[in-house]
């Protein structure tokens, strides 16, 4: 078995000005590093499929499909203002659609095994949309709905969300806060955006706030402290990553500390707990990451511990 990488050119299509940091340009750095790295051909490509409505009203309401769906604009170069971060473009939908695809299918083929784990390289990013509206660059919540689906159409009995951005994954959270059969672990720099307020630790919610400046150490501290007793007490058969990379220290999005190796150190705990309780299943979705030399090489370096090359 291999490691893919979900992908489609829709996602490039998506944009909310030339001024947005969420910008096409992003997956073109990853693409750059990963033939830099002489990676691209030896990590499988698949192509990134439309995402069913079926698929997103699992996690979503019929209300926020629709205001996505309905709000696109008729002419390319024309904007659609969700908030004050998030807009919508002429080709939003259908990348939104292909990014939410990507994490459905990789789900479906890690679970029949023709893969051993996937990442999905797309945009718009996820975490922060909530079940009833898009927000905070985000449209749909691509691992929220994977995780519904490896539920709902595979009958998993439980799963384990892991989020690594600067960011709280306050969209992800919501989803699944009263799911037991979903443990969410995550760290996210506090104060700063959403600005949610720190929630207790919990059986299936261990989301932990940590200062700016905050390093790798600190992060490697709480991984082994806090994350892996949960993940090891709750047993995932399958766990999904929201794959951010904007805690690097090079990304002035944020103001953590992280480089490539504590990227790929998260990255080691994440597989073992996957080999010993999921049959290493595993499918990861791009979240952050702005600073676009940063971002293609810490995706690099993640991407290094799933197909076990380093």
């Amino acid at each position: 078995m291999s490691t893919a990488i979900y992908s489609h050119p829709d996602c490039l299509r998506h944009e909310m000005g030339s001024w947005h940091p969420e910008s096409p340009s992003r997956l073109q750095a990853i693409d750059d590093q990963l033939i830099l790295a002489r990676l691209d051909g030896l990590i499988e490509q698949r192509s990134a499929p439309l995402a069913d409505t079926a698929d997103i009203l699992r996690n979503h309401t019929p209300g926020a499909l629709a205001l996505v769906r309905d709000h696109v604009p008729a002419t390319p170069g024309d904007y659609y203002p969700l908030d004050g971060d998030t807009s919508l473009c002429h080709y939003s939908y259908q990348a939104a659609l292909r990014a939410a695809g990507a994490a459905v299918a990789a789900t479906d083929a890690v679970i029949a095994g023709s893969i051993a784990n996937a990442f999905c390289a797309v945009r718009p990013p996820g975490h922060h949309a909530t079940p009833t509206e898009p927000m905070g660059f985000c449209l749909f919540n691509n691992v929220a709905i994977a995780a519904r689906h490896a539920m709902e159409v595979h009958g998993l009995e439980r799963v384990a969300i892991v989020d690594f951005d600067v960011h709280h994954g306050n969209g992800t959270a919501d989803a699944f806060r009263n799911e037991p059969r979903v443990l969410m672990v995550s760290f996210f720099q506090h104060p700063f955006y959403p600005y949610s307020d720190p929630e207790p630790i919990t059986a299936s919610q261990v989301n932990v706030p940590v200062p700016a400046r905050a390093d790798g150490e600190t992060v490697r501290k709480l991984v082994q402290e806090q994350w892996l007793p949960a993940l090891h007490a709750h047993q995932p058969q399958m766990i999904f990553i929201s794959a951010g990379f904007d805690a690097h220290r090079d990304d002035d999005m944020g103001g953590m500390g992280l480089v490539e190796a504590d990227y790929a150190w998260i990255t080691r705990q994440v597989m073992a707990v996957a080999k010993q309780y999921a049959r290493g299943r595993i499918v990861s979705c791009l979240e952050g990451g702005y600073e676009l030399s940063a971002l293609g090489r810490s995706v690099v370096a993640h991407l290094k511990v799933l197909a076990e090359l380093e």
